[in-house]
């Protein structure tokens, strides 16, 4: 295939996931909690405990902005600092139950909001939404 075809085609989902993320942003609002927030506590959630350095390079911000955003999740409650076992000078960020819970109510919002959407569909259609799922998940 010509790498034009597949900048078309990278175009076309770039485009539609922009529009997908605004359908769903609108869920995240119900959290109460803001989006840099929200992200370092999904991947506090899906990823486990990291360390400071670690989440701000998940997250693509520097430090002392990851500072900030994982104190106002300690100070919701919505997560935890805890000394390593490894080491007991570093310290590793968890996601605490309530935490947990409110990222999980807020995905699954997410979710049936797209399935409302995809409810609209053919089954036929909705396949070959589950075959570009995969093949996006590869990529």
């Amino acid at each position: 295939m010509s790498s034009g075809f597949s900048r078309e085609v990278a175009e076309a989902i770039h485009s539609v996931s922009i529009r997908i993320l605004r359908i769903v942003r609108v869920e995240d609002k119900k959290t109460g909690i803001g989006p840099a927030q929200l992200s370092a506590l999904s991947v506090l959630v899906f990823a486990g405990p990291r360390t400071l350095g670690e989440l701000a390079a998940a997250e693509q911000v520097k430090p002392p902005t990851m500072s900030r955003i994982v104190q106002a999740l300690v100070d919701q409650r919505l997560a935890d600092r805890m000394s390593s076992v490894e080491d007991r000078r570093a310290v590793r960020i968890a996601a605490t139950a309530r935490g947990r819970k409110l990222l999980l109510a807020g995905r699954d919002r997410r979710v049936q909001a797209l399935a409302r959407h995809f409810d609209k569909l053919r089954e036929d259609d909705l396949r070959v939404l589950a075959k570009a799922a995969k093949l996006l998940a590869e990529i």
